[in-house]
């Protein structure tokens, strides 16, 4: 028998979501749904995939599930914080992801979902107008107010562990600046200084959930947890820390479909990428301060998959954009267009063209629940610092960039990753490389 390196999943998850909007209630809904047998967990790895585990005689096939100890679906318990004042029902409704059939089942647990009051500061989200919104003295204290809700739920609610998500909108890009964020001294000083300009608000939900003993998962692009200070207090805290930005549809496509390019040894003269979407995420990101930090997590993709150092001949010079319009008819029904120029034999020219009719919510929902129970696994594990073997599932995977750290894009190879971490969590070994 193999002795797993993980603390069994005893009592009851709290799962904290910031943000109740689309992406969240589709979440709740799902799982909810799901665990009175009314509707499948499609999408998510931790409920359907399955890892070889052994080699020759000894390989067998497992689901996550059997080779680490994991929460079940019926041990999660839900909680969130929004700028609005809807409960996880009301929500559910008013986004139209989902038909009300499909969220009627499980309308009285949704309705009991109610936000507490957001930590928010409207100059990082100026498109957002809610009012459920904490009155702080500072940036310290709002931290503190933050905690003290982390507890509270956790008592109220029984729980054994919480794990903290965030799943609310894009922030408004925050540049690493050594002096505030290289040190979890000097960031703790910007804190109780109110030093609004480099601390953002989800840099105290952050704060607060490592120092509560939460793993903290960062579903947008924000440079939240993506900086060493934030390193420094999950090390201390002995805490997971996952992210950044939940990898959904064309990112998810860009990551899959780069390789086919490189494995084939065909040159890229550009790759134009634009999404249309409509909902608040869509809002948000019509703001340019707000999408300057989507396109730096979008951006970054590519180029660590078609690299011009490693094929000067196939990969120097391609133009490579992002774009993302707000259009509100479509709603949560993102349409990801992609155009790719490439060349081959002789350098003739050849064009691809993607169009992905997605769902925003529909694909971020497995995501989270995703991320959530393999943050758990981790911590259990021990496990502090950055979770790479999480890049499977995002889009700009966080790495130290302070040593010159290049992340892997690659789908198939933070597949691997992947894989080894939950064989390796599960006492096998780890027998796969990234080549």
């Amino acid at each position: 028998m193999t002795k797993t390196n993980v603390k069994p999943a005893e009592g009851k998850l709290g799962v904290m979501v910031v943000g109740l909007g689309a992406v969240t209630s589709t979440f709740m809904t799902g799982v909810l749904m799901a665990r009175k047998g009314l509707a499948k967990p499609v999408g998510s790895m931790t409920q359907y995939d399955k890892i070889r585990v052994g080699r020759g005689a000894e390989k067998k096939y497992l689901k996550y599930n059997e080779i680490v100890p994991m929460a079940k679906l019926d041990d999660i318990v839900f909680g969130a914080w929004d700028v609005y004042p809807a409960n996880a029902y009301e929500s559910a409704i008013n986004c139209e992801v989902l038909k009300e059939k499909d969220i009627n089942p499980v309308r009285d647990e949704l309705e009991a979902i109610k936000p507490l009051k957001a930590a928010f500061d409207h100059n990082y989200a100026k498109r957002l107008d809610g009012n459920n919104v904490k009155t702080v003295k500072d940036r310290w204290d709002m931290t503190e107010q933050l905690r003290a809700d982390i507890r509270n739920f956790k008592a109220e609610n029984g729980l054994d562990r919480v794990v903290v998500l965030w799943a609310a909108s894009t922030e408004v890009y925050v540049p690493v600046d050594n002096e505030v964020h290289g040190t979890l001294e000097a960031l703790e000083a910007a804190m109780k200084a109110d030093d609004k300009e480099h601390i953002a608000p989800s840099m105290c939900y952050a704060y607060a959930a490592l120092s509560e003993g939460c793993p903290f998962i960062m579903g947008a692009p924000n440079t939240t947890v993506d900086i060493p200070a934030m390193w420094e207090l999950s090390a201390k805290t002995g805490m997971p820390i996952a992210g950044k930005d939940f990898k959904t549809g064309q990112t998810l496509v860009k990551s899959g479909f780069a390789p086919i390019i490189g494995t084939r040894c065909l040159g890229l003269s550009g790759w134009f990428s634009t999404n249309i979407l409509g909902n608040r995420d869509g809002l948000v990101l019509d703001e340019p301060a707000n999408f300057r930090t989507k396109e730096v997590s979008k951006l970054s993709t590519l180029e660590s998959i078609l690299v011009p150092e490693d094929q000067p001949d196939l990969y120097t010079d391609y133009y490579h954009k992002v774009r993302i319009n707000y259009y509100p008819p479509r709603n949560d029904n993102k349409e990801g267009w992609d155009n790719i120029d490439i060349f081959g034999w002789m350098g003739y020219p050849m064009q691809i063209k993607i169009n992905f009719l997605c769902r925003d919510s529909i694909l971020a929902a497995p995501l989270c629940l995703d991320l959530v129970l393999l943050s758990d696994v981790a911590a259990r594990a021990g496990r502090s610092g950055i979770q790479r073997f999480l890049s499977f599932f995002l889009k700009s995977p966080m790495h130290d960039y302070t040593e010159g750290e290049v992340p892997i894009n690659h789908l198939f190879q933070q597949y691997v990753m992947l894989k080894n971490a939950i064989r390796e969590m599960g006492g096998y070994e780890a027998d796969e490389e990234i080549d």
